[in-house]
This record gives structure tokens, C-alpha cells and sequence, in this order.
């Protein structure tokens, strides 16, 4: 008579199971940091922008004085 065929399956560490929890939620606080940091270059080059067309207005005014 042969012993049935055994199945073992590996029971994850406590460790492990942090990691993958662990893993789940970095992926997603990326995301947002990078969301976050992208909306702040945009921000930043809006700034910027507006920057220099205040700049050329004041010069023009003050270009335009008698």
C-alpha cells in the first residue's frame, strides 16, 4: 500500500506578514507623496510664473513714469 501524496504549504512568519502589510501600505503612501510632490512642482512653477509677469509689469510702470 502508498502513503497518499502530502501537501505542504508554508505558513507565512509573523515577519512576513508584517512585510506584505507593510508593503500595502507604502505602495499606496508613494503614490500620494509622489502626487503630493508633483502638485508642489506645479505649484512652484506657477509661482514662479506669476513671479516674472509681476516683475515685467512693475517695470513697465515704472518704465512709463515721467
Amino acid at each position: 500500500m502508498q502513503a497518499a501524496p502530502v501537501r505542504a504549504t508554508a505558513i507565512p512568519s509573523f515577519t512576513d506578514a508584517l512585510r506584505a502589510v507593510e508593503t500595502l501600505l507604502m505602495s499606496g503612501g508613494q503614490r500620494t507623496a509622489r502626487r503630493n510632490a508633483w502638485t508642489s512642482v506645479l505649484e512652484d512653477r506657477r509661482r514662479a510664473k506669476d513671479r516674472v509677469e509681476a516683475q515685467l509689469i512693475l517695470e513697465q510702470s515704472l518704465a512709463t513714469r515721467p
